[in-house]
């Protein structure tokens, strides 16, 4: 079912607030939106990027960031939807980099399902794939 505006404002903003404290590079920032169980999953671009837990989350963030100088991610269009605790949500973002004199701009679709717990929207699930090209 599609969420309603709260929900969907809600479920945003965590993916906002995770765009800036990746793009910063703050990784309590990061590890703070995901929920804090054993079964906590991202699923990255490269072949080898599947992770568990936080702290193999953790560690992930940190390679990506050592790879790279500065990192920056622009959402495009998305969408929420949603089943009483739990809302998933799909969005084509655009990722940003450089390192050294190189710029490279790589279009990600991200899927993720998060969980509301009290107050606050956590990942349990993150997905990002490369679009296939012709």
């Amino acid at each position: 079912m599609k969420a309603d505006e709260k929900t969907e404002a809600a479920v945003i903003e965590s993916l906002n607030k995770f765009v800036q404290a990746y793009s910063k590079k703050d990784l309590d920032g990061v590890l703070s939106l995901f929920a804090p169980d054993l079964d906590v999953m991202l699923i990255g671009t490269g072949k080898d990027e599947k992770c568990f837990g936080l702290m193999e989350l953790k560690s992930q963030v940190e390679y990506d960031w050592s790879q790279c100088e500065t990192l920056s991610m622009e959402i495009g269009w998305s969408t929420v939807s949603m089943a009483g605790n739990v809302a998933w949500l799909a969005a084509d973002v655009i990722v940003r980099a450089t390192a050294g004199l190189q710029e490279v701009s790589v279009p990600v679709r991200l899927t993720a399902v998060l969980e509301k717990r009290e107050d606050q929207w956590f990942f349990v699930q993150w997905h990002g794939s490369l679009p296939a090209t012709e």
